[in-house]
This record gives structure tokens, sequence and C-alpha cells, in this order.
């Protein structure tokens, strides 16, 4: 049986995450519950398991840089190798999720109108016997999106598209992967979000430890709503940006950035009727 091992995880490690594993775990402790009740089973077999606590489940805690901080890592990687650099660009100048990042081909891209769309994600899978696999599918929600990106990051694009062309045509061909290794191929996930763990730690040291606090990749995703939310961005366009199923996933899980947007908008009111 094939089982995708990097859906339950944003820190890029492989296998389900604690989270993952407790509501799966919860879930069928129902199903086999009501089995038991009907006369169905005799004995509910995760009696016998045990899950992650409820402390262990908790999800990681968010971290976000702010604005300042994005720049001076982004322009840190652009001297240290721009490759990579424009992938870090485009997840945070985006909000994509890493597998979806990973599986953006040149024909979702327009860059004359500034917008892309968000189709497939890419993940590890792992079949017993056969190791492990790259496979392609649906986005998280199972819904395509459309994202549009400001016009540096469209000149970026520009620009590293150039490069890779001049390196290979083919690598540019509508059908080929916008961040693909320079074979073509997909950049295994795993080790795409290690490199960018690695690229923070030697950027840390370079600039200042205090001057760059440390993030995990899916921490870009967290930085590109949190700095939209902080500087007014209606909560339903962050949350169409971010594939988010609806606009109250996007309130639960930055419900940090809204006190500073309330206080706003109650300043903006009494500015109304001071007319």
């Amino acid at each position: 049986m094939r089982t995708l091992e990097t859906s339950g995880r944003a820190d890029g490690r492989g296998g389900l995450s604690a989270r993952t594993v407790r509501y799966v775990y919860t879930i069928l402790r129902s199903a086999l519950g009501e089995a038991v009740k009907h006369g169905r089973l005799a004995v509910n077999p995760t009696d016998r398991s045990t899950p992650p606590s409820p402390s262990e489940a908790r999800p990681p805690e968010m971290q976000a840089w702010t604005a300042r901080k994005l720049g001076k890592f982004l322009a840190w990687a652009e001297d240290r190798d721009p490759d990579l650099a424009m992938a870090w660009r485009l997840l945070a100048a985006t909000g994509m999720r890493r597998g979806e990042a990973l599986a953006l081909r040149w024909r979702d891209v327009d860059l004359e109108a500034g917008r892309l769309q968000v189709r497939r994600s890419v993940g590890v899978v792992k079949a017993k016997g056969d190791g492990q696999q790259l496979l392609e599918g649906p986005t998280k929600t199972g819904q395509a999106r459309v994202v549009d990106i400001d016009p540096d990051t469209v000149a970026a694009l520009e620009a590293y598209r150039a490069v890779r062309g001049r390196l290979d045509a083919g690598l540019v061909r509508d059908s080929a992967l916008v961040l693909g290794s320079l074979t073509g191929g997909h950049r295994h996930p795993e080790r795409f979000s290690r490199r960018f763990t690695d690229q923070v730690a030697q950027a840390r040291r370079a600039l200042g430890e205090d001057e760059l606090p440390r993030i995990r990749l899916y921490d870009l995703r967290h930085t590109h709503a949190t700095l939209l939310l902080a500087a007014g961005e209606p909560v339903k366009v962050v949350s169409e940006r971010l594939g988010h199923a609806n606009a109250t996933i996007t309130l639960t899980v930055y419900q940090h950035v809204h006190p500073g947007v309330g206080r706003q908008a109650a300043e903006r009111y009494a500015a109304l009727l001071r007319g």
C-alpha cells in the first residue's frame, strides 16, 4: 500500500506528524467503537494502541519574519545562490505550500499578466519494497487557484527563466518545472526544506542571529499571510491566495494578527464620523 509521507508535516521531515496521527487515531477509534457497539467487532483494536499525547500533537509554533528581515535574507540568498533564492522569493511572494511550488510549471505562469495558477502538488510517496517516489497530485483542498504576483517577483522570474534557458532550452518549455532540478525533474521536498534550513543557518551567522530569527520553510507561507493581514489586506483575499478552504481557517490560524487590525478599524470608524 502506498502512503503519502509529507501530507501531515510542515517541517520537511519524513513521516506523518504527531498531530495527524492523533487526528486519524481519533476518527478510527470512533468508527471502530461504533462497530463494537453494533456487534460487528468483539473489541476495539485501538484500545491497545498509544496515540501521541495532546501536547505532542500540538502544532509547531508559528514564526514569521518582518518585511525588513525577509528582504535582508532574500538579498543575502541572491548573492549566495540565485537559483535557490528564486525559490524562497516565490514562496514568500505567493504563500504557496512547498509541494505546490515544486509542482509549478511554466505553463502555469503568465508573466505578462503577473499571475500564476496553482494546480498541483508534489509529495513523497513510500511504496512497500519500492522505496521513495515523488508523486504529483491535487492541491491540499483539491482546488486550483490563481495568485497574482508583484512586479518585482515577475522581474525576478523573467531573469531566472532567461538564465535557465541559456543552460538548457528544455528547462523553460511550457511543460518544464519552474523550480525543477537542472535535469528537469522534481526537487525532493524534504531535501528542499533542508536546503532552506541550512541557508537560514548560514545567513544567521553572516547577518547576526538577533537580526534574523530561525524559521522553517513553511514559515515563509506564514510570513506572507502575516505581512498582508497586518497591512490591512482583507482576510478573504489572503485566504484565497493561501488556498484555504474558507476564510474561517485563515482567521483561526492568524488570529494573532487581528488585534492591531481591529484597532485600525475602530480608528477608521471614528475618522468617518468626524468627516
